[in-house]
């Protein structure tokens, strides 16, 4: 890979645990915990694993929605952890999200041409009202939207067209990278692959940079070149697309993709079940966060992390005993 768009080393986020009379801080929370990542030009990197294991938080610490506890994030060559505010607002424009829920993430309040347009506004790209809307309609019927639709209100719209007006919000300010959160995972499912449909084609007429994340593994094979399994705040492993739903070589890895259903009736898989819960992000296991309900464990994992290390050009895996 050539100099990566976005690159993440050692990024962690620990949110504390108050408790007691005086509400002090008695524990932490390891959402992110040590996550290296790289994302090149053009490409799109899907980040899956279940609930809670700091999917959404690694992508709004990228952002600097959440700030990090540790770690770096280079972005074009910049550390974007030691920017000033006005650095970091001038990089808003290179670095959009799209939300989860588009019910709750657009402002009733507000008409879609103001939500559409205000950071036309925040950001001067656009000198008059009329240079505004003219942009505001481009940008609607960019994403499949009539340009009346500028002067109604969120509650007037599905679920499928808010996050088209999601979508459109966050284009519009031309920007390289953009954090898909979960973009689809409130939609219908035909609605889905609308949506995913649409944000391949913006990819490919605006060369557009994604980081998807998702639960979901079938959307996230569509749509990936790379693909980053995350569990319990940690990467356990990065690999091309179809290389990775093909042969895994992590064990969580394989028992996500074990779930996924097959259309084809006549083909069967094996389901792997996996023992016990989730650990406390609290009190994670030492070792290998997943070494208490990994089929594969040995001594070593209950005492030795595992470092995410390459195993065949272009596949990395954070395993002792990978397959």
């Amino acid at each position: 890979m050539n100099e990566p768009l976005l690159r993440v080393e050692a990024l962690a986020k620990r949110f504390p645990v108050k408790g007691g009379v005086l509400s002090r801080a008695v524990e932490q929370v390891h959402a992110v915990d040590g996550v290296d990542l790289q994302i090149g030009r053009g490409e799109t990197l899907g980040l899956v694993g279940e609930s809670g294991c700091g999917k959404s938080t690694t992508g709004r610490c990228i952002l600097r929605l959440i700030e990090p506890s540790a770690g770096q994030i280079w972005f074009e060559g910049r550390d974007v952890t030691r920017l000033d505010r006005t650095a970091q607002r001038a990089l808003a424009r290179d670095m959009q999200i799209i939300f989860q829920d588009p019910y709750a993430s657009l402002n009733p309040r507000m008409t879609v041409g103001a939500i559409v347009g205000e950071a036309l506004v925040i950001h001067g790209l656009a000198k008059s009202a009329r240079q505004r809307e003219e942009r505001v309609v481009e940008l609607l019927q960019t994403v499949g939207l009539h340009p009346d639709h500028m002067r109604r209100f969120p509650h007037e719209f599905s679920g499928g067209q808010r996050q088209r007006i999601g979508i459109a919000r966050a284009l519009a300010v031309s920007p390289k990278l953009i954090v898909c959160d979960e973009p689809v995972s409130a939609l219908d499912v035909s609605i889905q692959a609308q949506v995913i449909n649409l944000l391949e084609d913006l990819q490919s007429q605006l060369g557009l940079t994604y980081l998807f994340i998702a639960h979901d593994l079938s959307v996230v094979e569509h749509i990936s070149s790379r693909v980053a399994v995350m569990y319990l705040g940690r990467i356990v492993e990065v690999a091309p697309s179809r290389e990775l739903y093909s042969k895994p070589l992590h064990p969580y890895t394989e028992a996500l993709l074990s779930a996924v259903p097959i259309p084809d009736p006549t083909l069967k898989r094996k389901r792997i079940v996996l023992q016990g819960d989730v650990p406390n992000p609290i009190h994670p296991p030492p070792g290998c966060h997943f070494h208490p309900r990994c089929p594969r464990a040995q001594a070593r994992c209950k005492t030795e992390a595992p470092a995410l290390l390459e195993h065949a050009p272009g596949r990395s895996a954070a395993c002792h005993f990978p397959n």
